[in-house]
Parts: structure tokens; sequence; C-alpha cells
């Protein structure tokens, strides 16, 4: 009912529209998950559902709008088990309202984007909440530092909007000079930061600098193939800040960087394999506190605790409206892991369900003393095993 009452706000872009064209999609994510150890999340079930509609079209003298609405209802058993939504860090306008309906159901409605666009000659220009995405590889991209998706993310179709002016421009065929400023929730949040991308004898060629939330960066990163071998590699390097701070960043100066590999053998199985270095994290699980409370892991630029990573995600077609997909993040520090197997079926046209299981390996946390928080041995060891399934409907 809330989701119809925001349909409302909808007219007032779209009618400002020539001949818009509407799209939307109904998800339904539902997961019920094991106690984690040691005090952390009980036994749960889980509920999210949402309902997005977008408008495009153009407006005036050329200028291309678009425009998006999302309403999600949250329903979680044990009741309040995850805390109201904040506003997002690199969101300047408040476009949210968020409701808690009695102990087990919240709701949110958020316009996820707003912006125009137009081309002048080889320039494009966006101004508004508008979605961002930088980077090649698929698993988890160093230079998709903005708002990455976390590695072991399910939807990595839609992407957050971002406050920001945004302009492009084509210089040759494959060859763009970008520049971003990002309006972020508070001043030292806000962002500048000039891309460029090229292609040179069918290697994709990429770079960015500028500064990221009050911290200097500069990447690198190149895609290309040998033969049937897909490959790809990325490095960004920051300046840290902040660090005197439990909030701030952990490290002075700190890199993430990754190298990936896409292969599809004769048998039909396609794998993607990755080795992640994730700079902002700590060398011994004892410090994961820390890093889970560093600014890194707060804003969402990285989503792990260690340094060294493999992720491996091979998939399989046994059937046109059959896949069967893996994911396994393994630490190689502590030895723990997580790992997805899933599988996603067409049902009808633009209609997917995907069913999935999510283990954990690793040690658990040790005792310690009465009164006093018990001490990391792993990573994913900390986490609890999840079943779910997840509905996808485009429309």
């Amino acid at each position: 009912m809330l989701a119809l009452c925001g349909l409302t706000l909808l007219p007032t872009p779209a009618t400002a529209i020539e001949s818009p064209q509407l799209t939307g999609s109904l998800r339904s994510l539902n997961l019920a998950s094991r106690p984690a150890p040691a005090g952390g999340l009980p036994e749960s079930r889980l509920s999210s559902n949402s309902l997005r509609l977008t408008a495009d079209g153009t407006a005036w003298s050329g200028w291309q709008v678009e425009a998006a609405i999302e309403h999600r209802l949250l329903w979680t058993d044990p009741g309040r088990l995850l805390p109201q939504p904040e506003q997002q860090i690199n969101r300047r306008a408040d476009l949210d309202h968020d409701w808690r309906h009695a102990d087990h159901w919240t709701s949110q409605l958020q316009i996820d984007r707003l912006s125009l666009r137009k081309r002048f000659a080889k320039l494009d220009l966006t101004i508004g909440r508008q979605a961002f995405g930088f980077g090649r590889i698929l698993l988890f991209s160093p230079l998709d530092l903005v708002l990455p998706f976390a590695p072991e993310a399910l939807d990595k179709e839609t992407r957050n909007g971002i406050d920001a002016v945004r302009t492009t421009a084509h210089y040759s065929l494959d060859g763009q000079l970008g520049g971003l400023l990002i309006w972020g929730d508070r001043v030292r949040h806000n962002s500048l930061l000039a891309t460029w991308s090229d292609n040179r004898g069918g290697v994709d060629l990429l770079a960015v600098a500028g500064r990221l939330r009050s911290r200097p960066v500069v990447g690198f990163g190149l895609a290309g193939s040998l033969g049937s071998l897909g490959l790809k590699g990325e490095v960004a390097l920051y300046q840290g800040q902040r660090t005197s701070r439990p909030d701030g960043d952990l490290h002075d100066r700190f890199a993430i960087g990754a190298m990936e590999g896409w292969y599809r053998f004769a048998s039909g199985i396609t794998l993607v394999a990755q080795y992640l270095y994730n700079g902002p994290g700590v060398g011994t699980p004892a410090d994961h506190p820390r890093a889970a409370l560093s600014a890194p892991l707060r804003e969402g630029l990285t989503f792990l605790l260690g340094r060294h990573y493999l992720l491996l995600a091979p998939s399989y077609e046994p059937h046109p409206l059959a896949t069967l997909q893996g994911l396994l993040i393994w630490n190689l520090e502590d030895d723990s892991a997580l790992f997805r197997p899933s599988m996603i079926l067409n049902l009808h046209d633009n209609l997917d369900l995907e069913l999935f299981w999510t283990g954990v390996v690793g040690g658990k946390p040790r005792p310690s003393a009465p009164g006093f928080p018990s001490t990391p041995t792993s990573e994913f060891g900390l986490r609890g095993a999840n079943a779910g399934l997840w509905i996808r409907y485009f429309f």
C-alpha cells in the first residue's frame, strides 16, 4: 500500500518528459539464517520486498531525464533485527522517508534517480542523482571506488544513485576523459575524481585520480585476453586520513589491488578467478574488530577484514532456462571461507527465481574472561550460515 502511495511522486517528473519510457521491477528476497557464534546475530528470518519504477525520456532542448523511485518493505523475525537505514554517504539531498511498523515491519521510500543529461558535440554532461561505476573486474573491482558492490552481493544489476555532476569527453572511437564531482552527506565526504579510459591494441586501459571523501587516490587498470583466456588487473592507491581516530583509516597509506581471469571450458563450465589484496584490512584476526569499525568498512569502500583473498565464481548452464552458479571467498591468511552454491531458474518472460545456500568455514571466536568480548580467530568463522530464495520480475 505504501508503494502505491509512492507512485504519486512519479507523475511529477514523468509529466515533464516527452513520451516517457516507463519500466520497473518487483523483487523479493527471503532468507533464513542460523545464529552466528559468540553473541553474533541470532537465528533469524528476513523478507525484503521492493517495487522500483523508472521513467526516461526527453524534457526540453535535448535534455534527457531519468527518474526512479523505489519502495522497500522489510520484515524480520526477531523484530527490530536491523537498524533503520541511514542517509547514504554519497548523497547530499535527503530524499528518503522511513517508517517502522510495530517491531517486525519497516519500510523505506526513496528517489534513487533524478538527473538531467545532455550531449554537446563530444561532451556528455549529467547533473543530479545518477548511477556511476568504473572498473572492469567482475567479482570485486578496486577501481569501482565510489560505490562498489560487495563481492557476495546477490543483486549487481541495480546500482544506487549518487548526487553528482559528471562530464565525459569523447576524443576517439574508444577514448574517454571524465570528471566527477560528488556531494556527500557532509563536506568531508565530497569527492572530486578524473577518469580516463581507452582501448589500445585490443586492451582496455583505465585510470582514475583525485580525492575520494578527503583521501587522495590514484588508480590504474587494464583488461584484455590471451586467446580464450580473459585477463584483468586493477590497483587503487590511497592516502589514509584521520588515522588517529578509531573511526578513521587504519593505515597512513593503503592499496586495493586485484588480478582476475575468465575462462570457458569445453564442457561449458565458465570460471572466474580473482586474487584480491585488501589493503584497508588487517593481518591478524584479533584486529578484525578494529577493521570493522574503520572508515573504509563504514563507508563501503571495502567489505572484507583481512588482506589476502582468493575468489572463485564457476557457472554452468545445464538447460537454457537453468543456470548453476557458485561463489567462494577464501581468506588466505586465516583459512576461513564463505561459499555459496545457487541455481537460477527462468520461470517466465522476465521472471527469475534464484535458490541459494551460504555456508562458512573457519575458526570460532576464542572465549575471553567473563565480562570481556571473545577474541576472533578467523573472519568467516564469525558468521552464520543461511539459505534463501530471490524472485525478480522486470516489466
